[in-house]
Protein backbone atom coordinates (compact mmCIF):
# COMPACT_ATOMS: atom_id res chain seq x y z
CA UNK A 1 0.00 0.00 0.00
CA UNK A 2 0.52 3.80 -0.72
CA UNK A 3 2.53 5.95 2.40
CA UNK A 4 1.18 9.21 2.73
CA UNK A 5 4.10 11.35 2.23
CA UNK A 6 3.73 14.47 4.53
CA UNK A 7 6.73 17.20 4.15
CA UNK A 8 6.19 19.86 6.65
CA UNK A 9 7.69 22.21 9.36
CA UNK A 10 7.07 22.73 13.09
CA UNK A 11 8.56 25.65 15.67
CA UNK A 12 10.29 23.79 18.57
CA UNK A 13 9.90 25.94 21.72
CA UNK A 14 12.79 24.30 23.39
CA UNK A 15 13.68 25.53 26.99
CA UNK A 16 17.52 25.10 27.05
CA UNK A 17 18.39 27.54 30.37
CA UNK A 18 18.17 30.70 27.80
CA UNK A 19 14.84 29.98 26.85
CA UNK A 20 16.16 29.79 23.02
CA UNK A 21 13.69 28.61 20.16
CA UNK A 22 14.61 27.11 16.84
CA UNK A 23 12.54 26.26 13.85
CA UNK A 24 13.10 22.50 12.93
CA UNK A 25 12.69 20.75 9.42
CA UNK A 26 11.98 17.55 9.18
CA UNK A 27 9.78 15.03 6.26
CA UNK A 28 7.90 12.65 7.65
CA UNK A 29 6.33 9.39 5.74
CA UNK A 30 3.10 7.97 7.36
CA UNK A 31 0.86 5.48 6.01
CA UNK A 32 -2.81 6.19 5.14
CA UNK A 33 -5.67 4.28 6.62
CA UNK A 34 -4.19 3.11 9.65
CA UNK A 35 -6.95 2.44 12.46
CA UNK A 36 -4.36 0.95 14.95
CA UNK A 37 -1.24 3.33 15.58
CA UNK A 38 -0.15 0.43 17.58
CA UNK A 39 0.31 -2.07 14.63
CA UNK A 40 2.37 0.52 12.66
CA UNK A 41 6.02 1.71 14.44
CA UNK A 42 7.37 5.01 13.98
CA UNK A 43 10.95 5.42 13.05
CA UNK A 44 13.21 8.71 14.00
CA UNK A 45 16.00 8.96 11.93
CA UNK A 46 18.83 11.80 11.24
CA UNK A 47 23.02 11.14 10.06
CA UNK A 48 25.97 12.46 12.02
CA UNK A 49 29.01 14.72 11.72
CA UNK A 50 28.30 16.80 14.04
CA UNK A 51 26.64 18.98 11.52
CA UNK A 52 25.29 17.02 8.63
CA UNK A 53 21.86 16.92 7.42
CA UNK A 54 19.76 13.53 7.76
CA UNK A 55 20.00 13.85 3.19
CA UNK A 56 22.44 10.72 3.44
CA UNK A 57 19.74 8.25 4.75
CA UNK A 58 17.12 9.86 3.29
CA UNK A 59 17.98 9.73 -0.20
CA UNK A 60 20.45 7.09 0.05
CA UNK A 61 18.62 4.05 1.21
CA UNK A 62 15.26 4.57 3.56
CA UNK A 63 12.89 7.21 1.62
CA UNK A 64 10.62 6.10 -1.26
CA UNK A 65 13.21 7.68 -4.02
CA UNK A 66 16.73 7.10 -3.71
CA UNK A 67 19.62 8.38 -5.66
CA UNK A 68 20.57 6.49 -8.48
CA UNK A 69 23.93 4.79 -7.63
CA UNK A 70 25.99 1.38 -9.40
CA UNK A 71 26.62 -1.38 -7.52
CA UNK A 72 29.44 0.13 -5.71
CA UNK A 73 28.12 3.34 -4.89
CA UNK A 74 29.17 5.33 -7.60
CA UNK A 75 27.14 7.94 -9.33
CA UNK A 76 25.95 7.29 -12.58
CA UNK A 77 25.43 11.17 -13.57
CA UNK A 78 25.43 14.60 -12.36
CA UNK A 79 22.58 15.94 -11.53
CA UNK A 80 21.45 12.93 -9.80
CA UNK A 81 18.55 10.62 -11.13
CA UNK A 82 16.20 9.28 -8.67
CA UNK A 83 15.14 5.69 -8.66
CA UNK A 84 12.03 4.61 -7.03
CA UNK A 85 13.02 3.00 -3.54
CA UNK A 86 12.82 -1.00 -3.88
CA UNK A 87 14.78 -1.66 -0.16
CA UNK A 88 13.14 1.16 1.97
CA UNK A 89 11.46 0.09 5.14
CA UNK A 90 8.24 1.75 5.09
CA UNK A 91 6.37 -1.31 4.29
CA UNK A 92 7.16 -2.07 8.05
CA UNK A 93 7.51 1.73 9.71
CA UNK A 94 6.36 5.26 9.59
CA UNK A 95 9.95 7.01 9.08
CA UNK A 96 10.78 10.87 10.21
CA UNK A 97 13.52 12.31 8.71
CA UNK A 98 14.86 14.82 11.40
CA UNK A 99 17.54 18.13 10.38
CA UNK A 100 18.71 19.21 13.42
CA UNK A 101 20.08 22.52 13.94
CA UNK A 102 22.08 24.21 11.67
CA UNK A 103 21.77 21.70 8.96
CA UNK A 104 19.61 20.87 6.23
CA UNK A 105 16.57 23.86 6.33
CA UNK A 106 16.70 24.04 10.31
CA UNK A 107 17.59 27.25 12.46
CA UNK A 108 18.22 29.33 15.66
CA UNK A 109 14.97 31.60 15.18
CA UNK A 110 16.02 35.14 14.70
CA UNK A 111 17.70 36.99 18.00
CA UNK A 112 18.41 33.38 19.52
CA UNK A 113 21.90 31.77 19.42
CA UNK A 114 22.50 28.68 16.83
CA UNK A 115 25.00 27.63 20.22
CA UNK A 116 22.45 27.36 22.40
CA UNK A 117 21.15 23.96 19.81
CA UNK A 118 24.59 22.78 19.91
CA UNK A 119 26.68 20.46 21.56
CA UNK A 120 25.98 16.85 23.18
CA UNK A 121 23.83 18.15 26.15
CA UNK A 122 21.89 20.68 23.79
CA UNK A 123 21.95 18.18 21.01
CA UNK A 124 20.28 15.20 22.27
CA UNK A 125 17.35 18.19 24.45
CA UNK A 126 16.38 19.36 21.12
CA UNK A 127 16.27 16.23 19.26
CA UNK A 128 14.64 14.35 22.08
CA UNK A 129 12.40 17.38 23.05
CA UNK A 130 11.27 17.12 19.22
CA UNK A 131 10.50 13.38 19.23
CA UNK A 132 8.33 14.09 22.38
CA UNK A 133 6.14 17.10 20.35
CA UNK A 134 5.71 14.64 17.27
CA UNK A 135 4.74 11.62 19.34
CA UNK A 136 2.25 13.81 21.46
CA UNK A 137 1.02 15.61 18.72
CA UNK A 138 0.32 13.14 16.27
CA UNK A 139 -1.14 10.54 18.89
CA UNK A 140 1.64 7.64 18.47
CA UNK A 141 2.23 6.90 22.24
CA UNK A 142 0.92 3.61 21.55
CA UNK A 143 3.29 3.34 18.40
CA UNK A 144 6.53 1.40 18.78
CA UNK A 145 9.43 4.00 18.43
CA UNK A 146 12.79 3.49 17.22
CA UNK A 147 15.66 5.18 16.46
CA UNK A 148 18.44 5.52 13.39
CA UNK A 149 21.32 7.32 13.39
CA UNK A 150 24.45 7.17 11.88
CA UNK A 151 28.13 8.01 12.37
CA UNK A 152 27.67 10.99 15.09
CA UNK A 153 23.65 10.23 15.31
CA UNK A 154 24.37 6.94 16.80
CA UNK A 155 25.71 9.01 19.45
CA UNK A 156 22.80 10.76 19.16
CA UNK A 157 20.72 7.87 19.28
CA UNK A 158 21.96 6.59 22.32
CA UNK A 159 21.95 9.87 23.89
CA UNK A 160 18.22 10.89 22.84
CA UNK A 161 17.01 7.25 24.04
CA UNK A 162 18.59 8.16 27.34
CA UNK A 163 17.25 11.36 27.06
CA UNK A 164 13.54 10.40 26.64
CA UNK A 165 13.81 7.89 29.40
CA UNK A 166 14.64 9.77 31.93
CA UNK A 167 12.68 12.76 31.00
CA UNK A 168 9.56 11.64 30.02
CA UNK A 169 9.55 8.02 30.92
CA UNK A 170 9.67 7.25 27.50
CA UNK A 171 11.08 3.91 26.37
CA UNK A 172 12.03 3.12 23.02
CA UNK A 173 11.86 -0.38 20.90
CA UNK A 174 15.20 -0.37 18.97
CA UNK A 175 18.12 1.83 18.45
CA UNK A 176 19.71 1.63 14.50
CA UNK A 177 23.33 2.42 14.63
CA UNK A 178 24.70 2.85 11.01
CA UNK A 179 28.38 3.24 11.31
CA UNK A 180 28.53 3.23 15.41
CA UNK A 181 30.83 6.13 16.91
CA UNK A 182 30.17 5.60 20.48
CA UNK A 183 33.23 5.60 21.70
CA UNK A 184 35.99 8.26 20.22
CA UNK A 185 38.78 6.73 21.73
CA UNK A 186 38.05 3.87 19.39
CA UNK A 187 38.35 6.43 16.53
CA UNK A 188 40.91 9.12 16.81
CA UNK A 189 44.45 9.10 15.25
CA UNK A 190 45.31 10.78 19.13
CA UNK A 191 44.42 8.29 21.38
CA UNK A 192 47.85 8.69 22.86
CA UNK A 193 50.24 5.50 22.81
CA UNK A 194 47.74 2.83 24.15
CA UNK A 195 47.89 1.98 20.86
CA UNK A 196 43.73 0.75 21.19
CA UNK A 197 42.71 2.55 17.84
CA UNK A 198 45.68 1.58 15.96
CA UNK A 199 44.57 -1.68 16.43
CA UNK A 200 40.94 -1.55 16.15
CA UNK A 201 41.32 0.33 12.52
CA UNK A 202 43.40 -2.51 11.36
CA UNK A 203 41.23 -4.72 10.35
CA UNK A 204 39.35 -2.40 7.91
CA UNK A 205 42.47 -1.30 6.90
CA UNK A 206 43.09 -4.66 5.56
CA UNK A 207 39.28 -4.35 4.12
CA UNK A 208 40.71 -1.68 1.60
CA UNK A 209 43.88 -3.25 0.85
CA UNK A 210 42.01 -6.50 -0.24
CA UNK A 211 39.18 -4.22 -2.20
CA UNK A 212 41.95 -2.87 -4.05
CA UNK A 213 44.13 -5.87 -4.71
CA UNK A 214 47.15 -4.90 -3.21
CA UNK A 215 47.61 -8.13 -0.92
CA UNK A 216 49.84 -11.24 -2.19
CA UNK A 217 48.08 -13.70 -4.17
CA UNK A 218 47.43 -16.11 -1.43
CA UNK A 219 45.04 -13.26 0.43
CA UNK A 220 43.26 -11.85 -2.49
CA UNK A 221 42.19 -15.54 -3.39
CA UNK A 222 40.59 -16.25 0.03
CA UNK A 223 36.81 -14.79 0.78
CA UNK A 224 37.04 -11.33 2.48
CA UNK A 225 35.09 -12.77 5.76
CA UNK A 226 37.66 -15.38 6.20
CA UNK A 227 40.73 -12.80 5.68
CA UNK A 228 39.39 -10.33 8.33
CA UNK A 229 39.19 -13.26 10.44
CA UNK A 230 43.11 -13.80 10.03
CA UNK A 231 43.94 -10.16 10.42
CA UNK A 232 41.26 -9.97 13.61
CA UNK A 233 42.89 -12.87 15.28
CA UNK A 234 46.54 -11.36 14.23
CA UNK A 235 45.38 -7.89 15.73
CA UNK A 236 43.98 -9.04 19.22
CA UNK A 237 47.18 -10.85 20.28
CA UNK A 238 50.05 -9.76 18.35
CA UNK A 239 49.60 -6.55 17.28
CA UNK A 240 47.83 -5.25 20.62
CA UNK A 241 50.80 -7.45 22.49
CA UNK A 242 53.63 -5.48 20.62
CA UNK A 243 52.57 -2.31 20.86
CA UNK A 244 51.88 -2.40 24.28
CA UNK A 245 55.79 -3.57 24.46
CA UNK A 246 57.29 -0.60 22.71
CA UNK A 247 61.11 -0.22 22.11
CA UNK A 248 60.95 -3.17 24.34
CA UNK A 249 60.64 -5.61 21.11
CA UNK A 250 63.33 -7.68 19.91
CA UNK A 251 65.09 -6.66 16.51
CA UNK A 252 63.67 -10.18 15.26
CA UNK A 253 60.08 -9.07 17.12
CA UNK A 254 59.89 -6.12 15.10
CA UNK A 255 60.90 -7.53 12.04
CA UNK A 256 58.19 -9.69 12.05
CA UNK A 257 55.38 -7.41 13.33
CA UNK A 258 56.41 -4.93 10.14
CA UNK A 259 55.96 -7.74 7.66
CA UNK A 260 52.63 -9.12 8.56
CA UNK A 261 51.16 -5.47 9.07
CA UNK A 262 52.50 -5.33 5.13
CA UNK A 263 51.05 -7.95 4.05
CA UNK A 264 47.83 -7.18 5.48
CA UNK A 265 47.94 -3.74 4.51
CA UNK A 266 49.57 -3.33 1.26
CA UNK A 267 51.89 -0.58 2.86
CA UNK A 268 55.89 -0.68 2.47
CA UNK A 269 57.63 -2.64 5.57
CA UNK A 270 59.96 0.30 5.84
CA UNK A 271 57.49 3.12 6.68
CA UNK A 272 55.18 0.81 8.82
CA UNK A 273 58.60 0.53 10.95
CA UNK A 274 59.35 3.88 10.54
CA UNK A 275 56.12 4.98 12.64
CA UNK A 276 56.30 2.28 15.03
CA UNK A 277 53.63 0.00 13.76
CA UNK A 278 50.96 2.95 13.96
CA UNK A 279 49.21 3.48 11.19
CA UNK A 280 46.71 6.47 10.72
CA UNK A 281 44.19 7.16 8.67
CA UNK A 282 45.62 10.15 6.72
CA UNK A 283 48.83 7.86 5.96
CA UNK A 284 46.45 4.75 5.21
CA UNK A 285 44.70 6.58 2.54
CA UNK A 286 47.28 8.42 0.83
CA UNK A 287 49.78 6.05 0.97
CA UNK A 288 47.68 2.77 -0.38
CA UNK A 289 47.63 3.61 -4.24
CA UNK A 290 50.07 6.45 -3.92
CA UNK A 291 52.01 4.68 -6.77
CA UNK A 292 49.13 5.52 -8.59
CA UNK A 293 48.93 9.00 -7.96
CA UNK A 294 45.53 7.94 -5.85
CA UNK A 295 44.28 8.14 -2.17
CA UNK A 296 40.93 5.92 -1.27
CA UNK A 297 38.50 7.70 0.75
CA UNK A 298 37.75 7.63 4.42
CA UNK A 299 33.89 7.66 4.56
CA UNK A 300 33.92 5.04 1.94
CA UNK A 301 37.28 3.21 0.97
CA UNK A 302 36.01 2.01 -2.65
CA UNK A 303 36.33 5.53 -4.02
CA UNK A 304 39.58 7.00 -4.98
CA UNK A 305 40.50 10.02 -6.39
CA UNK A 306 43.42 12.27 -6.96
CA UNK A 307 46.48 13.16 -3.86
CA UNK A 308 45.55 16.34 -1.96
CA UNK A 309 47.39 17.53 0.94
CA UNK A 310 44.02 17.74 3.08
CA UNK A 311 42.99 16.14 6.21
CA UNK A 312 40.90 13.72 5.34
CA UNK A 313 38.77 13.73 8.44
CA UNK A 314 37.62 17.40 7.10
CA UNK A 315 35.73 15.89 4.20
CA UNK A 316 37.20 18.26 1.57
CA UNK A 317 39.83 15.91 0.55
CA UNK A 318 38.27 12.88 0.78
CA UNK A 319 37.14 11.07 -2.37
CA UNK A 320 33.79 9.64 -1.26
CA UNK A 321 32.65 12.73 0.12
CA UNK A 322 33.51 15.02 -2.52
CA UNK A 323 32.10 12.89 -5.33
CA UNK A 324 28.47 12.82 -3.65
CA UNK A 325 28.05 16.16 -1.67
CA UNK A 326 26.79 17.10 -5.46
CA UNK A 327 25.28 14.65 -6.44
CA UNK A 328 22.95 14.42 -3.11
CA UNK A 329 22.26 17.71 -3.01
CA UNK A 330 21.07 17.95 -6.54
CA UNK A 331 18.67 15.13 -5.55
CA UNK A 332 17.86 16.51 -2.17
CA UNK A 333 16.85 19.76 -3.67
CA UNK A 334 15.06 18.51 -6.86
CA UNK A 335 12.93 15.81 -4.81
CA UNK A 336 11.52 18.53 -2.22
CA UNK A 337 10.97 21.36 -4.38
CA UNK A 338 9.60 19.28 -7.62
CA UNK A 339 8.24 16.45 -6.48
CA UNK A 340 6.88 17.08 -3.00
CA UNK A 341 5.96 20.58 -3.79
CA UNK A 342 8.10 22.50 -0.99
CA UNK A 343 9.14 25.50 -1.27
CA UNK A 344 11.25 28.47 0.53
CA UNK A 345 14.30 30.36 -0.35
CA UNK A 346 16.33 29.06 2.32
CA UNK A 347 19.33 26.87 1.12
CA UNK A 348 19.64 23.39 2.75
CA UNK A 349 22.31 22.66 4.26
CA UNK A 350 23.79 19.11 3.81
CA UNK A 351 27.05 19.45 6.06
CA UNK A 352 28.15 22.37 8.08
CA UNK A 353 31.63 22.77 9.82
CA UNK A 354 30.28 25.56 11.60
CA UNK A 355 28.24 23.57 13.77
CA UNK A 356 30.76 20.85 13.72
CA UNK A 357 33.73 23.22 15.00
CA UNK A 358 30.95 24.82 17.66
CA UNK A 359 30.07 21.63 19.24
CA UNK A 360 30.70 20.77 23.03
CA UNK A 361 31.39 17.21 24.39
CA UNK A 362 30.81 15.48 27.47
CA UNK A 363 33.73 17.42 29.53
CA UNK A 364 37.26 18.70 29.50
CA UNK A 365 40.27 16.78 28.32
CA UNK A 366 38.13 13.09 28.00
CA UNK A 367 36.73 11.27 24.68
CA UNK A 368 33.02 10.85 24.56
CA UNK A 369 32.35 6.68 25.24
CA UNK A 370 28.66 5.70 25.95
CA UNK A 371 29.20 2.41 27.02
CA UNK A 372 27.83 3.12 30.84
CA UNK A 373 24.86 5.16 29.03
CA UNK A 374 23.84 2.33 26.21
CA UNK A 375 24.57 -0.88 29.33
CA UNK A 376 22.19 0.92 31.63
CA UNK A 377 19.63 1.19 28.64
CA UNK A 378 19.99 -2.11 27.37
CA UNK A 379 20.09 -3.30 31.18
CA UNK A 380 16.80 -1.83 32.33
CA UNK A 381 14.47 -2.09 29.37
CA UNK A 382 14.79 -5.57 27.78
CA UNK A 383 12.06 -4.58 24.93
CA UNK A 384 15.12 -2.29 23.65
CA UNK A 385 17.21 -3.91 20.49
CA UNK A 386 20.21 -2.85 19.11
CA UNK A 387 21.03 -3.10 15.50
CA UNK A 388 24.95 -2.49 14.84
CA UNK A 389 25.26 -1.96 11.11
CA UNK A 390 28.71 -1.60 9.87
CA UNK A 391 30.91 -1.26 6.89
CA UNK A 392 34.10 -3.24 5.85
CA UNK A 393 35.17 -0.09 4.16
CA UNK A 394 34.18 2.32 6.21
CA UNK A 395 37.95 3.59 7.39
CA UNK A 396 35.95 6.32 9.41
CA UNK A 397 34.03 4.24 12.18
CA UNK A 398 36.17 0.64 12.02
CA UNK A 399 33.77 -1.86 12.97
CA UNK A 400 36.35 -4.09 14.52
CA UNK A 401 35.84 -1.17 17.03
CA UNK A 402 32.17 -1.49 16.83
CA UNK A 403 32.74 -5.14 18.15
CA UNK A 404 35.12 -3.97 20.80
CA UNK A 405 32.73 -1.09 22.04
CA UNK A 406 29.59 -3.92 22.48
CA UNK A 407 32.20 -6.45 24.27
CA UNK A 408 33.01 -3.80 26.74
CA UNK A 409 29.47 -3.01 27.76
CA UNK A 410 29.91 -6.16 30.11
CA UNK A 411 26.02 -7.07 29.48
CA UNK A 412 24.78 -9.75 31.57
CA UNK A 413 23.68 -12.80 29.98
CA UNK A 414 20.09 -12.63 29.73
CA UNK A 415 20.52 -9.09 27.71
CA UNK A 416 23.16 -10.03 25.06
CA UNK A 417 20.26 -10.99 23.23
CA UNK A 418 19.52 -7.66 22.59
CA UNK A 419 22.43 -7.04 20.53
CA UNK A 420 22.85 -8.12 16.87
CA UNK A 421 25.51 -7.13 13.71
CA UNK A 422 25.34 -7.19 10.60
CA UNK A 423 28.46 -6.66 8.24
CA UNK A 424 28.55 -4.82 4.45
CA UNK A 425 30.75 -5.27 1.84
Amino acid sequence: ERAGIHGCDRKLHADLGGGSQCELYFTAYTKDGVEDMASRPVTFAFNGGPGSASVWLHMGILGPRRVNLDETGKPRSLPARLTDNAYSILDMTDIVMIEPVGTGYSHALEGYDEKDFLGYENDNRTVGDFIRLYVNRNARWSSPKYLIGESYGTVRAVGVCDYLYRNFSMGLNGLILVSAANDYECMTDEGGMSGLSNVLFLPSFAAAAWYHQRLESSYQEMALEDFLAEVRSFAETEYLTGLFKGSALSPEEKAAMAEKLARYTGLRKEDILRRNFRIDIDTFCSELLAEEGLMVGRIDARYTGPVTSGHLGEGDSDPSMTTLDSIFSSALNHYLTEELGFQTDRPYILSSLRVNQAWTWMGENQYLNQEKIMYENISRNRFLKVWEICGYYDLATPFFGNEWIVNHLFLDEEHRDQVHFSYYP
